[in-house]
């Protein structure tokens, strides 16, 4: 007797338990290798009354149907059918007006940014129809925003500019299959190679002795200059120096913290202060807890200025502001041998893949060293 084979569902219906009692509904859709979930935000809720057995039964009924569509979604594009949403034949350029308008209502920010990479889609695909937006034609808008574009000014986008602007349009493609315009987002369909990257950033930092001849060089004001070299010490942004409160500090033995909500990134960060970054710290006398520990610290675009000039006057050649304590805080702890992984946490980077251009840095610096005793033989 031949064995039934028995096919694997591409999407599944799955659940999750709440704090609640209730279970969130998703869908588990597994494609080309690639596992990724969709919650539909349908609940079935705690219960057996007869309201809510019939209120369950209707939300599982939703499920299925919805999770119907992606199996038919899925099916179409591997068979090169196209979008066939009800409302694929709108323009392109009408849903992204839409879309943008949705977003104006939300009170979504970087409005004129969502406004400009509408016009500039508009540019490149004016009569393109939403059945028209396959991988294909989002290759080229890649292609487009990489090579033909250019700004007002006549010069091409930054990395950053055709990022953002693609970006806006996988939002609001998303968007329009949750509004069932389309099937399937097709930049889903697009690999990691293909899509635009952003390039590595520059590390502006100090070395050790370039961090003594920043000490040694008068500051023309001398709040600034304890605070860059209190940040040299321990990694804070700008942001989260100024607003760093007496309160914020206590000692655990013969050490002392800094229990911190990080301003970029609203985490909580409870950071060891070295004796060197508390050498750096203005005395507190008569201040309360609530009082500033830089109390008198300017503005970042005061702060600025006094810096570039105080680098200037220490014979330091460098592009300096107040980020590169951050970024010589981290290359001086690797260099002194701090594994990545605890560097990584001292500057609250969410994926330790940041903190890797650092390590790049110093192993640049020891590879530059050793060539030093081949140059000695040569």
């Amino acid at each position: 007797m031949a064995r039934t084979v028995k096919l694997k569902e591409p999407v599944r219906i799955r659940f999750k338990e709440l704090a609640d009692g209730s279970k969130s509904i998703y869908l588990d859709i597994y494609k080309d290798g690639v596992r990724r979930y969709e919650f539909l935000k349908l609940y079935i809720h705690p219960g057996k009354s007869e309201a809510i057995r019939r209120r369950n039964a209707a939300t599982l009924a939703a499920a299925e149907t919805i999770k119907s569509q992606r199996v038919i979604a899925l099916t179409n594009n591997q068979a090169g059918i196209p979008n066939t949403g009800l409302r694929s034949k709108m323009l392109l350029s009408d849903w992204m007006q839409e879309f943008y308008e949705s977003q104006i209502r939300k009170g979504v920010k970087g409005q004129k940014l969502l406004l400009s990479a509408t016009k500039v889609l508009k540019q490149y695909a004016p009569k393109a129809r939403m059945r028209d937006v396959n991988k294909e034609f989002c290759l080229g808008y890649i292609d487009f925003l990489r090579n033909t574009y250019k700004t007002r000014f006549g010069k091409p986008l930054t990395p950053y500019g055709a990022i953002s602007y693609f970006g806006f349009l996988r939002t609001a493609l998303n968007a329009a299959v949750r509004a069932q315009v389309i099937v399937e987002n097709p930049i889903n369909r697009i690999t990691q190679n293909d899509k635009i990257k952003m390039p590595e950033s520059q590390r502006i930092y100090l070395t050790i002795d370039e961090v003594k001849m920043m000490i040694a060089t008068p500051c023309t004001k001398d709040i600034v200059r304890r605070a860059f070299l209190f940040a040299c010490y321990c990694g804070m942004r700008l942001s989260d120096v100024s607003g760093l409160r007496w309160k914020d500090l206590s000692k655990d033995g013969d050490q002392w913290r800094a229990s911190i909500v990080m301003r970029k990134t609203s985490a909580p960060l409870y950071l060891p202060l070295s004796n060197q970054a508390l050498k750096w710290m203005p005395e507190r006398g008569d201040a309360s807890d609530e009082d500033k520990v830089f109390a008198t610290l300017p503005h970042e675009a005061s702060v600025l200025p006094v810096i570039k000039r105080w680098a200037k006057d220490a014979g330091i050649a460098k592009n300096v502001n107040f980020h590169t304590s951050r970024h010589t805080f981290a290359t001086i702890l690797l260099t002194l041998g701090a594994d990545i992984y605890t560097v990584s946490k001292l500057l609250d980077h969410t994926n330790v893949k940041t903190t890797q251009i650092y390590a790049k840095i110093v192993n640049k610096k020891k590879e530059d060293a050793v060539s030093l005793v081949d140059n000695i033989f040569d």
